[in-house]
């Protein structure tokens, strides 16, 4: 039975990985002359790797807000203070290409920096074991995003507790083309087009039979209603260190230290976010640095203290390493309520 699952990637796994952005081509979304789009170029101070820095945004590969084009481009919308809106990034040379549609558009284009790492401080990192060295060696373009955004972090992370990726997966997907509306600019167009995540409203008043037919359960469906009705609040916590964030998005009930964590460390580029209370986390960092498969949050801790201030960013580099113990036995069944 030993590593009979090790080719099925976790959502642990699949969560520090890379997201493949195609070489530029021709290829890419549909043309709109009617909504010409605003651009931005911007030279970033080191390497940078599309793919990584905006791969832990996207949310399976069917994700209706997220997608990559034969072209080169990394396409996402958003819900911004000023609107939805569009962006569309790709490397040209040294340059950053951005462009964006719709009422979000500026606020996207002047948060582009950030979102490509600008905040971030990958120098600051020293590696202490050969493992994350030769990690780090390899990806040198990796830097953490910050969004500025959190619930648009929130709610796909809710929805990821205690779930099966699929079951995760699925249910961000129909929600999102179910009550969300479609993306400003060519994005919004042709066979398969994008959408931009429901407003706090949208979600609240999704019927309890929508939910359900997601494959969200009452628990889930719950701590995201909640979570809208303070919707404003949580937003301000962008503003705070992630620490205080994190405090601040605890308050709501359902939401605990593994879904805050996750949401800062997207929102803040929080380096040193580590997520605890992961089903697969403790156990990829204890194989990857002290050999045991078997390692509890505890243990995965105190072999991250060497990476103060930089623990999220050492896990990722883990996660990146391809030192993941196989899989024995499947860890969690997909239950899909909607069928109940």
């Amino acid at each position: 039975m030993a590593g009979r699952f090790a080719g099925r990637p976790t959502r642990t796994t699949v969560r520090g990985g890379h997201v493949g952005v195609p070489a530029s081509g021709s290829a890419g979304m549909p043309r709109q002359a009617a909504t010409p789009a605003r651009t931005r170029r911007w030279v970033p101070d080191g390497p940078l790797d599309l793919g990584l820095v905006l791969g832990p945004l996207r949310r399976g590969p069917a994700d209706p807000t997220f997608r990559t084009t034969a072209d080169g481009s990394v396409w996402r919308t958003c819900r911004t203070p000023a609107g939805p809106g569009t962006l569309r990034v790709r490397a040209d040379g040294g340059e950053v290409l951005g462009a964006a549609w719709g009422p979000g558009a500026e606020w996207l284009l002047d948060q582009l920096p950030e979102w490509l790492g600008a905040a971030d401080e990958p120098e600051a990192f020293v590696p202490r074991h050969r493992v994350v060295a030769l990690s780090r060696h390899r990806r040198p373009g990796l830097r953490l995003t910050r969004t500025g955004l959190v619930l648009e972090s929130l709610i796909p992370s809710v929805l990821e507790q205690k779930v099966t990726t699929e079951e995760a997966y699925r249910a961000w997907r129909l929600l999102v083309r179910g009550f969300g509306e479609p993306a400003p600019g060519p994005a919004g167009a042709g066979e398969r087009p994008m959408f931009v995540m429901p407003t706090p409203r949208a979600w609240a008043l999704i019927p309890s039979w929508e939910w359900h037919r997601a494959g969200v359960d009452d628990k889930r469906a719950s701590t995201i209603l909640r979570s809208v009705r303070v919707a404003a609040r949580l937003e301000q916590a962008t503003g705070m260190p992630a620490r205080e964030a994190q405090a601040r998005l605890e308050v709501v009930p359902g939401v605990g230290p593994w879904t805050s964590a996750e949401v800062v460390q997207r929102s803040h580029g929080a380096a040193d976010a580590v997520t605890v209370g992961d089903l697969h986390l403790p156990g990829i960092v204890g194989w990857a640095l002290a050999g045991d498969r078997d390692a509890d949050d505890a243990a995965m801790l105190r072999l991250l203290e060497p990476y103060a201030g930089q623990r999220h960013r050492a896990a990722r580099l883990i996660l990146l390493s391809g030192q993941v113990p196989a899989r024995r036995v499947p860890k969690m069944p997909r239950v899909d309520i909607g069928l109940l």
